[in-house]
């Protein structure tokens, strides 16, 4: 099984590229975590949002498996505990369908997309930016691994 990322911004700091290949890394050989970065939709000027996000949507849809279970981050999404996104993986592992979270561009993600979404996920009440979402994300479902494994990455 396959966790994906698919994001919309390819170039990050060389930090954030470094904490995210480490979580990554990590992950047993069963449970590949995957980045795919994807080109922003060029901010110019007169072009509306709605247009910016309709183009990276349609890089998005491209970048998720098919039949892959959607997992929309949004601000306005679930919130879970560590235990709780756990809980979630072992479904989605027992599911046995690649799953593929979804991250928009600054405008956020498109309307249409988020409403193919199986979930919708909040990783803080604070705004993000997007390097920190890769790599939290990473560490998130990590942690929720190494609970699910009974590694003693997490105490509680």
């Amino acid at each position: 099984m396959r966790l994906v990322i698919a994001a919309i911004g390819q170039r990050q700091p060389a930090w954030a590229e470094e904490a995210y290949a480490d979580f990554a890394k990590r992950f047993p050989p069963e449970l590949k975590l995957e980045l795919k970065a994807l080109k922003a939709e060029p901010r110019t000027a007169g072009k509306p949002a709605a247009a910016m996000m309709a183009a990276e949507a349609q890089r998005l849809e491209a970048a998720v498996p098919k039949g892959a279970r959607r997992v929309v981050l949004d601000e306005r999404g679930a919130r879970l505990t560590t235990v709780q996104l756990a809980e979630r993986l072992r479904f989605w592992l027992g599911d046995g369908r690649d799953v593929a979270f979804l991250i928009g561009g600054p405008d956020g993600l498109d309307p249409t997309l988020k409403a193919t979404g199986d979930e919708t996920l909040r990783l803080s009440d604070l705004t993000l930016p997007h390097a920190f979402v890769r790599v939290v994300l990473a560490e998130a479902l990590y942690r929720a691994w190494s609970v699910t494994a009974g590694h003693p990455y997490h105490r509680e």
